[in-house]
């Protein structure tokens, strides 16, 4: 069987080039990794990288034989039986996973000594305004056997970004890198590479203007400058199948009028548990700074931390003048990191003082982690934020892969603010940087779309919603009818209601902007996902995600994306026949704690690659949740624990014959349920099917012969002795 587990020391990342084109607020990437294996083994590429929030992916190519090959979306059970025929067959299948929070991890295998390796990804997504200009962010993944976050990645980096040569759009700048700029070239060439411009082909030579960062390591960031009107502008991208509603993209842009600024209220809420140790509590005391500074005179803030307690700044709020913002200033530089996470605690703090009438109040919310102190259910505690908060906006932030998401996300839907996930390699300080700048100033609250002369429905964001300052509201829906149409935002303002129209043409058949179905698609399974982790699962509520991943092509837990040798017939109708005429699969595929399927494969996958080596070291991406192993014949280890093989199973070496052992099957409804509540649990449970870990006082068995449901007695079990 091919180690298809392994990453190989020998295999480096040649080069990445990221594409971005800029047309009509959508951002159109493609990004290109090649890789080359300087060893004298066949090895294997392991790398991940993110997309932007709200993208919708597209698709992907991998170089087979020379050539690049693209896919198809299919149901995730028919594409998982394909995929374990070729490995079982020791073909060679290369592997794409959707990780969650719009991060991608690829594993290309065989990659020969000498020979380089291609993969292809587009995606695309609405650019957002940030002040007076568009901001165009791209995080490159790194190689999932790096050791060090801050570790150089290999291999010539480049980032090229296109847009229309508009007097609507300034010269493009970048606060991160040094960037050149210029015109399309006529002859195809751009610098001392050639321009392949298919991709590009809706942009004209000479009407666009490109600007390229030559050294791109890192972060990278854009920023566009766009000319403001002094009246609002509404603007419709439309896509029209013809046998079915129509897809709209409506974008306000509010007029370029300075708002009567409101005094705040902010609050922010630090965790400080032990977890947020090291950098974590670094950035988190400079996220606080950062807050503080947005902060104007007539404002008014507190600071609240927390972990197995919840502390204070002051008792009440506190005037930001610039004695109590040194203060405070001192008092995050003594912050500490350690205990546990009082999440609810914390919350019921900062929503217990009076909301003052023509004050805004906003609560700025960051943990890395899930309660383990006070209330644990993450329902119960998103209703009580409901309850509490009155007319409070909640901003969320969720700090590295061992959070509670489904936390995180209800507790800004029900504070109709957002959430934020940082990945571990990302900046904290940045994130809440750049949502506090947003809050600066509200220009319009409770703002709603309306239309006369189509029926718009299934529109994201849904209900009323606020607009600050320097910020574009961008409405995705499905519409019914065509023709002509008036287009309405209401809202309020602090000078009282305003309303702003504009008569559009909402097309009755139009192939044009085939993207704006993918994006609303995709924040559509964003939807019905934050639904089914509030509310639990339903069976309309999973057929809808799996119709839409299979009819618009996303990757999600029910559906995956192949790519097959070209001259290869795949048989949809007997699945074994199928897969013995496949040598090159590429599948995608969504795993979260809440989705069952999806960890079902992805747990398999890795406990089927650590069962069948015989190699003496494994590398499977701690930061991503699986196990970083080293294993010898009987010995392994998975994150922070080491386990030996006795009789079979492999056993926690903490283990002692006393207390109470809970038993579960692997892959069962109580197998996933525990990972939800105990995401330390990924990477132990990622060894194999047969795993003894031990905790506190008791134990958790993985045996075929193990329960399949959790008892309330379980979850009591858990509770206090885990």
């Amino acid at each position: 069987m091919p180690a298809c587990g392994i990453t190989s020391p020998a295999v480096f990342r040649q080069s990445s080039d990221v594409r971005v084109e800029l047309v009509d607020r959508v951002l159109r990437y493609e990004i290109t990794e090649t890789f080359v294996n300087r060893g004298s083994r066949v090895g294997e590429a392991d790398f991940m990288f993110p997309l932007p929030k709200g993208a919708a992916f597209q698709d992907l190519k991998l170089e087979i034989n020379g050539e690049m090959v693209a896919g198809e979306t299919m149901n995730a059970n028919q594409a998982r039986q394909i995929y374990e025929e070729i490995v079982r067959r020791q073909r060679d299948p290369a592997l794409l996973e959707w990780m969650g929070y719009g991060l991608l991890r690829a594993r290309i295998f065989p990659i020969a000594p000498g020979e380089q390796k291609r993969v292809v990804v587009r995606f695309q997504t609405v650019a957002q305004r940030e002040g007076d200009a568009l901001r165009i962010d791209y995080f490159r993944g790194a190689r999932t056997n790096q050791r060090e976050t801050n570790q150089r990645p290999e291999g010539r980096m480049s980032f090229v970004l296109t847009y229309p040569n508009d007097p609507m759009y300034g010269r493009a700048y970048s606060p991160t890198h040094s960037i050149d700029e210029g015109e399309y070239a006529t002859d195809g060439y751009y610098g001392d590479r050639a321009v392949d411009d298919r991709s590009f082909a809706s942009i004209n030579r000479g009407s666009t203007r490109r600007v390229a960062i030559r050294d791109a390591h890192g972060e990278v960031t854009l920023l566009i400058p766009i000319r403001r009107s002094a009246a609002a502008a509404i603007s419709l991208l439309a896509n029209a199948p013809g046998n079915d509603d129509g897809f709209a993209l409506i974008t306000l842009s509010p007029p370029a009028v300075q708002p009567r600024a409101v005094p705040r209220d902010l609050t922010f809420v630090i965790d400080v548990s032990g977890s947020m140790s090291g950098e974590k509590i670094e950035q988190a005391r400079a996220a606080g700074k950062q807050v503080l500074r947005s902060l104007s005179a007539m404002d008014r803030f507190r600071l609240i931390d927390f972990s197995s307690d919840v502390r204070t700044f002051r008792d009440n709020f506190s005037v930001a003048s610039r004695e109590n913002i040194r203060a405070a200033e001192r008092y995050l530089d003594d912050l500490d990191a350690q205990g546990s996470t009082n999440i609810s605690g914390a919350l019921d703090e900062a929503l217990s003082s009076p909301v003052q009438s023509g004050r805004l109040p906003i609560v700025l919310f960051l943990t890395d982690g899930q309660p383990t102190v006070g209330e644990r259910d993450a329902s119960v505690i998103a209703s009580s934020v409901a309850r509490q908060r009155g007319s409070r906006r909640v901003f969320t932030f969720g700090v590295g892969a061992d959070l509670n998401v489904s936390l995180i996300e209800q507790l800004a839907l029900e504070g109709r603010g957002t959430a934020s996930f940082v990945r571990p390699d990302e900046s904290v300080e940045r994130a809440v940087g750049i949502v506090a700048s947003r809050l600066t100033s509200p220009l319009v609250t409770d703002v709603r779309i309306r239309a006369e002369g189509v029926r718009l429905r299934k529109m994201h964001p849904s209900g009323p919603v606020d607009i600050f300052a320097g910020e574009d509201l961008v409405i995705l829906a499905r519409y019914d009818g065509s023709g002509n149409a008036v287009v309405r935002f209401d809202g309020q303002t602090t000078n009282g209601p305003v309303s702003w129209a504009t008569r559009v043409f909402f097309p009755d058949r139009s192939r044009e902007n085939p993207f704006v179905a993918r994006l609303w698609a995709t924040q559509r399974v964003g939807y019905l996902s934050a639904e089914k982790r509030k509310h639990g699962g339903s069976r309309e509520v999973d057929d809808e995600i799996r119709e839409l991943g299979e009819r618009y092509g996303i990757p999600t837990e029910f559906s995956s994306y192949l790519v097959v040798e070209p001259g290869m017939v795949r048989l949809r109708g007997n699945m074994n026949s199928g897969a013995n005429q496949l040598s090159g699969v590429v599948t995608t595929g969504a795993a979260t704690a809440a989705a069952p399927t999806v960890q079902f494969e992805a747990a398999k996958q890795a406990a089927a690659q650590r069962s069948a080596t015989s190699l003496s070291a494994v590398d499977a991406s701690a930061n991503m949740g699986y196990a970083e192993a080293r294993r010898s014949d009987n010995v392994t280890r998975a994150g922070t624990v080491t386990f030996v093989l006795r009789d079979s199973v492999w056993t926690d070496v903490r283990y002692k014959k006393t207390g109470v052992v809970l038993q579960v099957k692997p892959f069962s409804d109580a197998y996933f349920k525990l990972i939800e509540m105990i995401p330390d649990l990924r990477e132990p449970f990622s060894v194999g099917e047969r795993v003894l870990v031990a905790g506190r006082s008791m134990a958790i068995e993985l045996t075929p012969s193990g329960e399949e449901r959790l008892t309330d007695r379980d979850l009591v079990l858990l509770r206090d002795r885990w």
